[in-house]
């Protein structure tokens, strides 16, 4: 298993991780493990999930939290599995993060 395989089951973790809390946690208590998320995923170029783990950062602040941030996880994870990494990907989790922020 290579090294972005380790690095992908690791976010995976943190995000089952998360979730397992999101019901009952506050949104300042989830978006430091978010972040975390996304430096990880920053530092390994898995872009769609840096992309995602931002819009999760503006759904938290917004005060989103319970069944709405299990939705914007599964997200988080389906985008660290993505195979495609580059601008085009990271433009369409952006314009599904935007339809799920604006409804």
């Amino acid at each position: 298993m290579g090294s972005l395989d380790q690095v992908r089951q690791d976010l995976a973790a943190r995000i089952a991780a998360i979730d397992s809390r999101a019901a009952h946690a506050r949104p300042d208590e989830i978006a430091p493990a978010v972040d975390a998320i996304r430096v990880i995923a920053h530092r390994n170029g898995l872009n769609p999930a840096v992309t995602v783990a931002h819009f999760i950062d503006w759904a938290l602040s917004r005060g989103e939290r319970g069944a709405l941030v299990h939705d914007w996880l599964a997200m988080l994870g389906e985008a660290v599995r993505s195979e495609r990494q580059d601008v085009a990907a990271c433009d369409a989790y952006a314009a599904a993060c935007s339809v799920r922020l604006a409804g």
